[in-house]
């Protein structure tokens, strides 16, 4: 292979313009959907749907941080083509921080362990040590600070290593991912249950931050062949990504999606077999009333359907039918979320705002505009690494 340097893989101007003023317009758009809904809706509803839409998205930078560590750690053609995406979803970590603002402001509005009627109840009471604001707040800033150091580490090593070629930068990226993957899983576990599971403070399950990890790894999964099909239909890429590229990710795709089907009903059997009063209200609320429409949802159109379709060789090799499954699993993983969330606060049956549309799109518009700009500046393809050549003959068996 000929010798190829930063320049040779830069994109031209700026990157994915499409992408970014779709980001625009979708920000745009749930802006003003916002101050609609500020007219028809409560504040409380505002908070509820800006903890589903931001969960979600911090969930596709937090589910990159970790592809990424993991192809530091493994290797393969998959992670150096995808490696840029990876790591241009990771620098958005500390603006995304600034965003989790409003959650602090909505606290009251979000837990009930932060009311003063906690103190008359003995299961709060007896989570008090760990369920109270200061304490909620110190831990949100340690998560903080551990995502946005290891992925500020990874990233600048890596744009080292793009300059450099230093083999010792390779072994240091490796060892960070190593002992930052085990940060990763006890991080986000803990957040998960920060953010998500007290907001039903009486409920628990031993499993709730696996099903998170891996929905995060499928959210970024999916973001990331969405971004890379794009990529593919201009220079410089498009003279590099070929259909096998595309059936290894439209795989990957398939196995991460399969890992969340997994430890979701994991979890559902381990409670029902289990028949415990304290654990099956979760399922009984989602069962019980209108929101059983949307469970049905959650089985067929965020498993049966993309499973199914994911089953396909062809469709896996076709890149533009892999970015439709890619665009569905994405919009199946937020309603995910808001099945786990919504329900808590709407026991009688499914209610509907403004703002469940609007913050999902606003904060989407958001993150993709950061997204693009850091994908800016930098080489697509990482020259110096030791699988690059194997990833451009990719399609030679």
């Amino acid at each position: 292979m000929s010798t190829v340097t930063s320049e040779t893989f830069a994109a031209g101007g700026s990157p994915l313009p499409g992408m970014k003023q779709f980001g625009l317009m979708a920000g745009v758009l749930g802006v003003v959907l916002i101050g609609a809904g500020f007219m028809t809706s409560s504040l409380d509803r505002f908070y509820q749907a800006y903890l589903v839409a931001y969960t979600f998205w911090m969930g596709v930078a937090l589910g990159s941080l970790a592809l990424l560590m993991v192809q530091h750690l493994t290797g393969g053609a998959w992670g150096v083509v995808l490696r840029r995406p990876l790591e241009a979803a990771v620098r958005t970590i500390p603006f995304m921080a600034v965003l989790f603002l409003p959650i602090v402001f909505g606290m009251h509005s979000l837990y009930e362990w932060t009311h003063e009627s906690a103190a008359s109840d003995p299961v709060l009471v007896l989570k008090a040590g760990y369920l109270n604001t200061p304490f909620f707040l110190v831990r949100q800033a340690i998560y903080f600070v551990l995502w946005s150091g290891m992925g500020y580490l990874l990233t600048s090593w890596s744009l080292e290593h793009d300059r450099t070629g230093d083999p010792a930068l390779v072994d240091k990226m490796a060892r960070l991912s190593g002992a930052g993957l085990v940060i990763y899983f006890l991080s986000v576990t803990f957040a998960m249950v920060d953010w998500t599971m007290s907001v039903n403070p009486h409920w628990f399950s031993t499993i709730w931050g696996m099903l998170y990890i891996g929905g995060q790894a499928l959210s970024a999964f999916a973001f990331g062949i969405t971004v890379l099909v794009m990529l593919s239909q201009t220079a410089p890429l498009n003279r590099v990504l070929s259909t096998h590229h595309f059936h290894d990710l439209g795989k990957f795709l398939f196995a991460f999606l399969m890992m969340w089907a997994y430890l979701s009903f994991s979890q559902f059997l381990i409670i029902w077999s289990a028949n415990l009063p304290e654990e099956i209200p979760h399922y009984l609320v989602r069962w019980d009333n209108s929101w059983k429409y949307l469970s049905a949802f959650i089985v067929v159109g965020h498993f049966i359907v993309p499973y199914s379709l994911l089953l396909s060789r062809d469709l896996k090799k076709n890149s533009a039918k892999l970015r439709v499954v890619a665009i569905w699993i994405i919009l199946a993983r937020i309603a995910d979320y808001y099945w786990h969330v919504a329900p808590e606060f709407h026991k009688d049956g499914f209610s509907f705002s403004v703002f469940d549309v609007a913050l999902p799109l606003a904060l989407g518009g958001i993150f993709i505009s950061i997204f693009v700009s850091q994908l800016a500046g930098r080489s697509l393809l990482p020259v110096n690494d030791a699988g690059l050549e194997k990833a451009l003959t990719h399609h030679v068996h």
